[in-house]
């Protein structure tokens, strides 16, 4: 385990990260999709966005809890789904429920999870004091997604999130590059980058095959494991590419916990997500892993949460590496963010504690921004911390079709 004292903000904790991972790891949790630009503009919408001082307001007793779906939260914010956490520590996805739980927010487990939800739910659910939402890929045979979230019903998992802005894998060349792939295969090119991060290999790889064996999806049906060991079946053949509005519905009737989708960039998308009786509505572009050309979530958040009206909870998921995004996207109608790469980086570096350090350093700036925009609850958050915000025209200045 580094250093975590050195780590004084996400920057630190990548380049941390980076040191540590083998190549081809770091760069699948690290980059995007073919040009980066999705990603990029992720960053850079947040950066555009500004805020006002508010001078001479009693900040003293300020608070950065809130509450999510009716329970409380020690910060507005989730930890997102993740497929690799596995990859940065062994069992990465304990390590985060771990943190989340410590630091009272909820913890989301990727379908992709290599680790059992029945571990996680063990080690890291309620009785731990944790909160366990699910992300749900949505199988071709639907039957065996209906088993899964029933899986996830069973061990104890609050909500149900269903992802909807993958119906085929997005362009990574990189990995092709990297010689890397999931489930591992030993290309030459793979090997040799492992080879240079023996930490990592004794730490990580190591304690995976001489237990439960290579890193693998341990989430799938058995079926659909053995299909992609062998070769036979690729992701894109097992990803439901026609998933629509009737599946929700099937999920809606099948699902008895909170239930919402991710993906989400149209208001009117929004709109008819409530209508079949969704909780909760996750705008996000994938963290820019998908279609590159996709716009910035915090770009579309206040036409989305708009149209929700507070129907809804929303939540917005992509970009978010600093405190002040937090508060800037609560502002604009967010009642939570997600965060992935973040948490990941501090997972890579030191397990449960590098995802508490993560936690902790956001929670921080956002303390601080509170402090600055003169707000003393999450509730207080508005738009009016912006620069360049006028009463029924939101911010003005900027780019056409930003906030």
């Amino acid at each position: 385990m580094q250093n975590l004292d050195r780590c004084l903000n996400i920057w630190d904790l990548r380049a941390a990260a980076r040191r540590r991972l083998p190549k081809g790891v770091f760069e699948f949790v690290d980059r995007a999709t073919e040009d980066h630009i999705a990603v990029a503009n992720n960053r850079s919408a947040f950066e555009r966005i500004k805020l006002r001082h508010r001078a001479l307001v009693d900040v003293s007793q300020r608070s950065v809890a809130t509450t999510l779906f009716g329970k409380p939260v020690g910060l507005p914010m989730a930890i997102a789904p993740t497929g690799s956490a596995g990859l940065c520590w062994h069992e990465g996805e304990l390590e985060l429920a771990k943190a989340a739980a410590k630091a009272r927010i909820p913890l989301t487990l990727s379908t992709a999870s290599m680790t059992a939800m029945e571990k996680i739910a063990q080690h890291g659910g309620p009785d731990k004091g944790g909160r366990l939402w699910f992300q749900l890929y949505v199988w071709k045979q639907r039957e065996l997604s209906h088993q899964l979230i029933e899986r996830a019903n069973r061990n104890g998992f609050e909500a149900l999130i269903v992802t909807v802005d993958s119906p085929v894998s997005p362009n990574r060349e990189y990995n092709t590059h990297n010689g890397f792939g999931l489930p591992f295969t030993p290309t030459p090119r793979f090997v040799l980058d492992v080879l240079r991060h023996p930490v990592w290999a004794k730490d990580v790889l190591l304690k995976y095959y001489t237990t439960t064996g290579l890193p693998r999806h341990e989430n799938y049906p058995p079926e659909y494991q053995q299909s992609i060991l062998s070769g036979v079946g690729s992701r894109d053949a097992l990803r439901a590419d026609s998933l629509d509005w009737n599946d929700i519905a099937r999920f809606r009737d099948i699902w008895p916990g909170i239930l919402m989708i991710k993906g989400v960039n149209r208001p009117d998308d929004a709109v008819k997500a409530i209508e079949y009786g969704l909780d909760g509505i996750v705008v996000s572009n994938h963290g820019g892993r998908n279609m590159d050309s996709s716009a910035a979530p915090i770009d579309l958040l206040a036409d989305i949460a708009e149209a929700v009206n507070n129907r809804a909870t929303v939540i917005l998921d992509s970009g978010v590496r600093r405190g002040s995004d937090i508060a800037k996207a609560l502002a604009l109608g967010a009642k939570a963010v997600l965060t992935g790469r973040a948490t990941l980086y501090g997972t890579a570096v030191g397990g449960e504690a590098g995802a508490l350090r993560a936690i902790s350093l956001i929670r921080n700036e956002f303390d601080k921004t509170m402090a600055y925009t003169g707000c003393r609850s999450v509730d207080e958050l508005s738009p009016d911390i912006f620069f360049g915000y006028r009463s029924g025209n939101r911010l003005s200045g900027m780019t056409a079709g930003a906030v």
